[in-house]
This record gives C-alpha cells, structure tokens and sequence, in this order.
C-alpha cells in the first residue's frame, strides 16, 4: 500500500533538499522516505533500549562493566 504525504518544508529546508538531491542525483522522495524510515527505526530502538535498561537495572546491572562481567 502507498501512501501521499504533503510536509510543509520552511524555504531554507526545501532548498537544502533540493540542492542534496541534485548533488547526490536521488529524487527528494527517496531522500525524505529514507529520512522517515530512519527517523522511525530510531525511536523504536530508543523504545527498547528504555525497556532493556528498566530491565537490565532489575537485574543489578548499571555499567558497561557489569554488562562486559556477564558477557565475558
């Protein structure tokens, strides 16, 4: 399924996209898609990684040191 989305861009912002999507010969919907799918990607790792920590701190752990003790 595709969707259209219209964004508002500021002039200064739409000008640097356009100029990105000359030099780097990509349309700007494939740079503003792979920004959205990066932006996404983003929160969900934050999102688990907010989990993973109320986990991890459950289990006594709170350092890179006391996750590198029980790896090694």
């Amino acid at each position: 399924m595709k969707t259209m989305l219209n964004v508002r861009l500021t002039p200064e912002l739409g000008r640097q996209l356009e100029k990105v999507s000359k030099e780097e010969k990509v349309p700007i919907s494939d740079i503003v898609r792979e920004s959205l799918n990066r932006y996404v990607a983003v929160l969900r790792f934050q999102e688990l990684q907010k989990k993973m920590i109320k986990k991890a701190r459950k289990k006594g752990v709170f350092t890179d040191e006391d996750v590198f003790k029980i790896v090694s």
